[in-house]
């Protein structure tokens, strides 16, 4: 590595002196516009420098108890609302995710997973090891839920639960949460929505949709480093929790809403991301405010969809009415390779960018079906508009001569 990396310490020795150097040539600081992880404000970054504290402590409330009322204000809930819980989990989205599935999937109830993409084949993943009698909607790359199909599905299999992806972060497709939830409710079944990439960008219309469950996290539109899992749990899901058997232990939302109501985390939280998301969702609440956040997201989305608009033979993958305000799926001209979008990836890391050369497995199955392949483009938590328009300005450049 070019020489010893570790001096050695000393009594007097500074920080700097006993720890690694850990120079930009070492690990270089990239613009992240993939779609998860994301970029991180320097504010954030700084309130992981905060003190650790005690998470059964009375430290402990001065963070979560501000946390849980800013998630549920971003959430569009009154703070007081008694009809919805916020618990927070050690892990991510998907962690959320599996524990909707085994605590409100009994053993004699039939869940149908309704996927639009690779995040809704993972819900279905989720219910079948978790041994749960699982079938599966499943609508193509780049398609959103089909109402009358989902509508004859439900007929079909009579499931108690179904699950679906309110915002799918493989292909940028944002289902109309309201409407499906409605066409569940009609079969009188119940909802399980997995927000993991659309909370904190957009209005979840979660009192309006009324699913029984929302799973989100902190990586992406609330632009926070991974470790968090969130989830909405309505009392509706607490009754049908309480009557399911073998939910596990974090996985169990009884638990969880135990410590929860207490400002508090089931398991010991991390600590430094404890005191992030408390500056970051005081920030977006109380300084940037969620109405102008959300109408940014939307304004970005509006940048990047005339970006792609002007590129010859490039086009937006996602179907008009459903195109996500966090992240844009571009379909690519015909004969352009996935490994051609690997040193697109490439050239953009050397301009100080982190470029998403598309979802891996989607790439590869389009590939394989010699069908165009997509790239994506994050325009999530705190990028803004002037950091979307120089992006897309080299973007441009490096897409024209990388791809010719």
């Amino acid at each position: 590595m070019g020489g010893a990396l570790l001096r050695p310490a000393s009594a007097n020795a500074t920080i700097k002196e006993r720890t690694p150097l850990m120079s930009d040539s070492l690990f270089p600081r990239l613009t992240l516009f993939i779609t998860g992880p994301i970029y991180v404000r320097e504010e954030v970054r700084q309130a992981g420098l905060m003190p650790e504290f005690g998470h059964r402590d009375a430290e402990n409330a001065k963070r979560f108890g501000p946390i849980m009322t800013n998630l549920k204000l971003l959430a569009g809930l009154d703070p007081d609302d008694p009809d919805w819980d916020v618990a927070i989990y050690n892990g991510s989205g998907s962690t959320a995710m599996e524990s909707s599935i085994r605590s409100l999937v009994a053993a004699d109830d039939k869940v149908l997973n309704v996927s639009v993409g690779a995040f809704g084949d993972l819900y279905h993943k989720m219910a079948k090891l978790n041994g749960k009698n699982a079938v599966q909607l499943k609508f193509d790359y780049g398609q959103a839920i089909d109402l009358a199909k989902l509508d004859a599905a439900l007929a079909e299999h009579k499931p108690q639960v179904v699950t679906f992806t309110h915002n799918e972060t493989s292909t940028g497709v944002t289902n109309d949460v309201k409407a499906v939830c409605e066409m569940i409710r009609k079969h009188g079944a119940m909802p399980l929505v997995d927000g993991v990439s659309l909370f904190g960008g957009a209005d979840i219309q979660l009192k309006e949709a009324g699913p029984a469950m929302y799973a989100t996290s902190t990586q992406k539109s609330l632009g926070l480093p991974a470790g968090f899992g969130i989830g909405f749990i309505s009392k509706e899901a607490e009754a049908k929790a309480e009557k399911v058997e073998f939910r596990g232990h974090a996985s169990d939302i009884i638990n969880q809403l135990g410590r929860s109501r207490k400002s508090q985390t089931l398991t010991t939280p991390n600590c430094t991301l404890a005191n992030q998301m408390y500056v970051q969702l005081d920030y977006i609440v109380n300084q940037e405010t969620i109405a102008k956040r959300f109408a940014r997201h939307e304004a970005m989305r509006g940048q990047v969809h005339d970006f792609v608009d002007g590129l010859d033979g490039f086009e937006l993958f996602a179907p008009e009415g459903h195109r996500s305000p966090t992240l844009t799926t571009v379909l690519v001209p015909e004969g352009i390779t996935f490994a051609q979008l690997k040193q697109v990836k490439e050239a953009m890391r050397a301009e100080g960018y982190l470029y998403d050369p598309g979802y891996g497995k989607l790439n590869t199955l389009l590939e394989e079906q010699n069908r165009r392949l997509v790239f994506r483009i994050g325009h999530m938590g705190d990028i803004t508009p002037d950091m979307v328009d120089t992006y897309l300005g080299v973007l441009k450049k490096t897409l024209e001569t990388t791809l010719g």
